[in-house]
């Protein structure tokens, strides 16, 4: 997993095990202090937000969980994998599209990080140099040709070679 990932989870997880283990128990406290806590509004919101945070809590923790067992060694030298870049011909619009394959919380269109999960990304992973891959998106069917194929081995094997040269 990405350090800058791994990262942002942590500091979401802190940040979220602070408000339940703190901030939310101090709301719920002076709600309980007001008295009914049936037509108690404050009551009510602390503890939808109590449940949230617990719910969102479980997810980030499953996400670190499962990025964690992410093994380079797992990942294709010979197609698109997990940090792959790819070039690939867009038949439809008549160009070429650079994409970089990324996890959910890289993933940014505008700057072509696609995240493996998404229609696009799940097309091209597994694909070859010379392969089409026919994405069913919402705006209706492409076809995406590989024409470069990058992955994360070969990057770096790329960096590796740079950094002996450099000595």
């Amino acid at each position: 997993m990405p350090d800058h990932i791994k990262n942002q989870l942590q500091k979401q997880i802190a940040e979220l095990e602070h408000e339940l283990a703190h901030e939310l128990p101090a709301e719920i406290k002076k709600a309980v202090a007001m008295g009914d806590l049936s037509e108690n509004a404050e009551y009510h919101m602390a503890k939808q937000r109590q449940e949230f945070v617990n719910a969102r809590l479980g997810q980030l923790k499953r996400r670190m969980a499962e990025l964690s067992l992410v093994n380079l060694a797992n990942i294709p030298r010979d197609r698109a994998g997990f940090g792959s870049t790819v070039v690939v011909f867009d038949t439809q619009k008549d160009e070429e599209i650079e994409y970089r394959l990324v996890t959910s919380e890289e993933s940014d269109v505008s700057k072509g990080l696609i995240s493996t999960t998404s229609p696009i990304g799940r097309g091209i992973v597994g694909k070859r140099v010379g392969d089409v891959a026919t994405i069913v998106t919402p705006n209706g069917k492409r076809e995406l040709e590989i024409l470069k194929l990058t992955t994360i081995h070969d990057e770096a094997g790329e960096e590796q070679s740079a950094e002996a040269a450099q000595q």
